[in-house]
């Protein structure tokens, strides 16, 4: 495997300082820094990327495509819910892909139980905080021997 690309989404950047209730007190940095640990023990390199960008998001996909990127792991925040934009994008890729996200979306507000990612995504992890992206990366690596 290549590279696994973390992509995080809408307001992301602010971890740590949101909502401390659903997102703990961990910052994006320490997230990146978690990542990159397990990934150098699982033997592959992990690349984050975070826009609060619609479109920064779809063209970093692309590029994703295009570097034939070895997995996508995303965590697109309220854009999970709604951007088709970034759902299209991310239908380009032959790569596994992992949604994830640290909250459960499905015990929260009404309007965040539905993804529109679900139909095209690997996979789903979500409710585990930190531990989600942890997961995401384990389930990617081990997707991709498969693929």
């Amino acid at each position: 495997m290549k590279t696994v690309l973390m992509l995080h989404g809408i307001n992301h950047n602010m971890f740590g300082k949101r909502d401390p209730v659903q997102y703990g007190t961990i910052t994006l940095a320490e997230i990146d820094a978690r990542l990159q640990a397990l990934g150098f023990e699982l033997g592959v390199q992990v690349e984050s990327f975070q826009t609060n960008s619609e479109g920064a998001m779809c063209e970093r996909i692309h590029q994703a495509f295009e570097e034939r990127c070895g997995a996508v792991l995303i965590n697109a925040g309220a854009w999970t819910h709604y951007s088709y934009g970034i759902r299209d994008a991310l239908a380009i890729l032959t790569c596994p892909v992992v949604e994830l996200h640290m909250s459960n979306i499905h015990a929260r507000e009404p309007f965040r139980h539905h993804s529109v990612f679900a139909e095209i995504v690997d996979g789903q992890i979500c409710g585990f905080g930190v531990e989600s992206y942890l997961l995401a990366l384990r389930a990617a690596v081990a997707q991709n021997k498969h693929k």
